[in-house]
């Protein structure tokens, strides 16, 4: 292997934008994650609406992947993809999941875990036809996670079905949205000297959430 520029046991960072603590954060966990999604958007971080999703198989091996999360309220995380892909197949047989949001440029992590549903039939069908047309026709062209011969099955798959469909492609049977439901959530905060800010969140009998501060 090539010499690192730099050696990678030496890259350090001190964290010093801003803190977090138990007075000045929400209650309510999802009002606290729409602040700081919201701060991350006006702040201009590249992708701020990307999200590590972390699936189980069967056999108990874990997998992540990026997703984009495309709504959230108070029922939960939402994003949409292939049902028949590698994550849908491991959603299917276990729904258990966690996400987690990375703002490099604010210093913060978000994690959330949770139980994760489809969306309604209706959802995902709005959600479809406000995409872009060669979207539309994606979801159709790619058979995700399969093993493909070459980029060219794409691309004729996405033709094949541009001829097929025009400018009207239904949403297909085997895509639309996930939503996941917390019932943990995490927040961090860089500090300096290591000394970060963590605060969870979990429900309390009777309703409302415990915001706890956990050591870094």
């Amino acid at each position: 292997m090539s010499e690192p520029t730099q050696n990678i046991a030496d890259l350090r960072k001190s964290y010093e934008r801003a803190e977090l603590n138990e007075e000045a954060s929400n209650a309510d966990p999802m009002k606290q994650f729409d602040q700081w999604l919201n701060e991350a958007i006006s702040g201009q971080v590249p992708e701020p609406n990307a999200m590590t999703l972390a699936t189980v198989a069967d056999n108990g091996r874990p997998s992540t992947r990026l997703v984009l999360i495309k709504a959230y309220d108070e029922r939960g995380i939402v994003w949409y993809t292939n049902y028949d892909s590698r994550k849908g197949r491991e959603l299917a047989s276990n729904a258990f999941a966690a996400l987690q949001f990375h703002w490099v440029e604010l210093e913060r992590v978000v994690r959330i875990e949770g139980v994760v549903e489809k969306v309604s039939a209706e959802e995902s069908d709005a959600y479809f036809h406000s995409r872009p047309l060669d979207s539309r026709i994606g979801a159709w062209a790619s058979p995700q996670s399969e093993v493909i011969s070459g980029r060219s099955v794409l691309v004729t798959n996405a033709a094949k079905y541009g001829v097929k469909f025009m400018l009207q492609p239904p949403r297909p049977p085997h895509w639309g949205g996930y939503r996941l439901v917390p019932d943990a959530w995490q927040f961090w905060q860089g500090r300096r000297s290591r000394l970060h800010d963590r605060l969870r969140y979990t429900p309390q009998d009777g309703g409302g959430w415990l915001r706890e501060r956990l050591a870094p």
